[in-house]
C-alpha cells in the first residue's frame, strides 16, 4: 500500500517578496520625509513662537560680520540684486532669510526690499522656542 502525498511542501524561503516590501517602505518614508535643505553657513536665528516650515528655493545669509551670502555663495551687498536676479526663476519665487539676531534691522530690510522689488515671496528663518 502506498501512502504518499501528491502536495509536497518546498522548505525553501523566498525573499522576493520581502525585498519588494522592504523597497516600498524606502519609497514612502523617502516621499513623506520633508524637502527642507538647512542653510550650512552658521548663524544665530532670532526665535519665534510659531514658525511655518517654507521650501527652500533661494537662501539669503547675513552674518554677524555683515557679510551677505546667496545660496552659500558670498556676495557683495553691491551685487546682491543681481544675484538674486539670476538665482530666481521668474516671478513669485521664494526667498529664505537667515539673518543674525545682532545685526541691525536695515540690512534686513534692505535684503526684503530687493527680493521685494524681484517679485519673489520673503520668508524669515528663524529657530521654534
Amino acid at each position: 500500500m502506498n501512502l504518499q502525498s501528491r502536495n509536497k511542501v518546498d522548505a525553501a524561503f523566498s525573499m522576493a517578496s520581502m525585498t519588494d516590501l522592504i523597497f516600498l517602505l524606502l519609497i514612502f518614508f523617502m516621499l513623506t520625509s520633508s524637502f527642507i535643505t538647512p542653510s550650512g553657513l552658521p548663524v544665530n536665528l532670532p526665535s519665534s513662537v510659531a514658525s511655518t516650515i517654507e521650501v527652500q528655493k533661494v537662501s539669503v545669509t547675513v552674518t554677524k560680520d555683515n557679510q551677505f551670502y546667496v545660496n552659500d555663495k558670498r556676495v557683495t551687498k553691491s551685487t546682491l540684486e543681481g544675484e538674486l536676479k539670476s538665482k530666481l526663476a521668474g516671478p513669485k519665487g521664494v526667498v529664505v532669510l537667515h539673518i543674525d539676531e545682532s545685526v541691525p534691522t536695515r540690512e534686513m530690510v534692505f535684503v526684503a526690499g530687493i527680493a521685494t522689488k524681484l517679485e519673489a515671496r520673503v520668508s524669515i528663518a528663524t529657530k521654534p522656542k
